[in-house]
């Protein structure tokens, strides 16, 4: 790897802040704390809940704001969306857009699930109405909806984004996965025998990060130990937690999710790392869902 063109690519990169207004906001209202991490990070979420990334705008307030679809999508044959509402909002410069999904299913993960989503979502509209009285001038829109990763037969995995715009704009993902045979939430923790596994996929995106970095020459940058090139006001990767965010996929590898700014910066987007489960055998449960 090229240090000068590596360190000439950071120094390009520290040039560029967060914007003030994205940065205060973030700050301010929607933080989330990240264990073994020097600070909070821009997340638009306020508990582990995290699938319930929503913005119920207008729901009470201006009923002619909400349009429900007529057509229902199916996810699944045993877990379904329920309902699909589109709440939009637009007042002045600021402007939301939000697609709402609820899971059926009568079980109790799937009920705090959707009771979570309710709660959230109202907490998240009236933060959302705080911002935008209190922003003197200058523009917002907010963007949140779903998007489904896995759907097969026996698992779910979706994730629920959040999008939300002042100057610059900052992304956060957050995915759930659900047995839908059995209707329960799957978390990190119940798929390994013990916390060994912390240390083995901590390890392991540490190594292909790094990797990542020497193939494109610095051009994709990681806040990664072991190199100076890291941001000092989020600190470095000092491996995951046991409410990492992370999907498995339709051919059953598990994927660590990492939201703008977590591990990376801005300009790198989400990242994601797909964890070879040979690594993982040893301290998996069973390969009912990694395989």
């Amino acid at each position: 790897m090229n240090d000068d063109k590596l360190k000439k690519l950071h120094a390009q990169y520290k040039d560029v802040p967060i914007p003030e207004e994205l940065e205060t906001i973030i700050d301010k209202n929607l933080q989330r704390p990240l264990k073994k991490r020097k600070r909070k990070l821009p997340i638009f979420l306020t508990s582990v809940a995290a699938a319930a990334v929503l913005f119920t705008v207008g729901l009470n307030t201006n009923p002619a704001m909400a349009k429900t679809l007529a057509d229902v999508p199916v996810i699944g044959q045993v877990v379904q969306v329920l309902t699909f509402t589109k709440y939009e909002m637009e007042k002045d410069a600021y402007t939301a857009e939000i697609q709402v999904p609820q899971i059926s299913g009568s079980s109790a993960d799937i009920e705090a699930l959707n009771e979570k989503y309710a709660k959230e979502g109202k907490a998240l509209y009236e933060q959302f109405k705080t911002d935008i009285e209190e922003m003197e001038a200058g523009n917002m829109a907010v963007n949140s909806g779903y998007v489904i990763e896995t759907d097969t037969d026996e698992l779910l995995s979706f994730g629920r984004y959040v999008e939300v715009t002042v100057v610059s704009s900052s992304t956060v993902m957050q995915y759930t996965t659900i047995d839908k045979k059995a209707e329960t939430v799957i978390t990190l923790p119940s798929l390994f025998k013990d916390d060994r596994y912390l240390d083995i996929i901590s390890l392991y995106i540490e190594d292909e990060l790094r990797n990542r970095m020497i193939e494109t020459e610095g051009s994709d940058m990681y806040w990664i130990g072991g190199t100076e090139y890291h941001d000092e006001a989020f600190g470095v990767f000092e491996g995951i937690s046991p409410d990492q965010n992370f999907y498995i996929t339709e051919e059953g590898k598990l994927v660590m999710s990492f939201d703008v700014y977590e591990i990376a910066p801005g300009f790198m987007g989400l990242v994601t790392v797909e964890i070879p489960t040979e690594l993982l055998q040893d301290v998996l449960v069973s390969n009912k869902y990694i395989k």
